[in-house]
């Protein structure tokens, strides 16, 4: 038995066939893909601002008041220069910090978290700080959230306000703002008082 050899258009009909044929597969993948919801693990732990019944759920409004303490010097120092000035004045110096935050104003009252981040000077006429940190709390409900900072902190100002621009844990979708003012200042340790409004889920 003799093979006859395929002609041009029986291999071009061919191609043509195999080509519709993997572009049919394709678009059928496709709308399947679009019409079967994917679900993973990490579904299960997504925070949705939706109550049970699907409906936005209402934000909260949060004060919380505490107090912040830089210790600058001395042999339990928690602010710590990373960047030196570049001139004479304070201007381009950088201190990372990990300062306790206290429920009351002096050193002995109970903690309840620590401010973590850095302060910059950023201001060449006046001490103007950028304040970039986490207020990382540990104490009763709130143990395990955050809130991030970030703002100018104008310090010698009698209150100076700062910007929340989010938030973790019982603080997801978070905005608000913070008022600071320091209570007591020397050269080993700068105490300021927090009084922090957010809004959240």
């Amino acid at each position: 038995m003799s093979l006859k050899p395929f002609s041009t258009t029986q291999i071009m009909s061919t191609i043509t066939f195999q080509k519709l044929t993997l572009f049919t597969i394709f678009t059928i993948l496709f709308l399947i893909s679009n019409l079967i919801p994917i679900t993973n693990s990490s579904h299960h732990h997504h925070h949705s601002n939706k109550g049970s019944s699907g409906r936005p759920k209402s934000p909260k409004l949060t004060n919380l008041h505490f107090y912040f303490h830089d210790i600058v010097s001395g042999p339990n120092r928690t602010a710590v220069p990373i960047v030196p000035p570049t001139t004479n004045s304070s201007f381009g110096s950088v201190s990372m910090i990990d300062d306790p935050l206290t429920a009351g104003p002096s050193n002995r009252s109970r903690v309840v978290g620590r401010a973590q981040g850095f302060y910059a000077s950023a201001d060449q006429k006046t001490l103007g700080l950028l304040m970039v940190m986490n207020f990382v709390f540990t104490d009763r409900k709130f143990n395990g959230s955050t809130l991030s900072v970030l703002g100018r902190n104008e310090a010698m100002s009698l209150v100076r306000e700062m910007a929340i621009v989010g938030g973790t844990g019982a603080f997801r979708f978070c905005h608000g703002y913070a008022l600071a003012r320091t209570q007591y200042i020397d050269s080993v340790v700068a105490v300021v008082e927090y009084n922090v409004t957010i809004l959240h889920y």
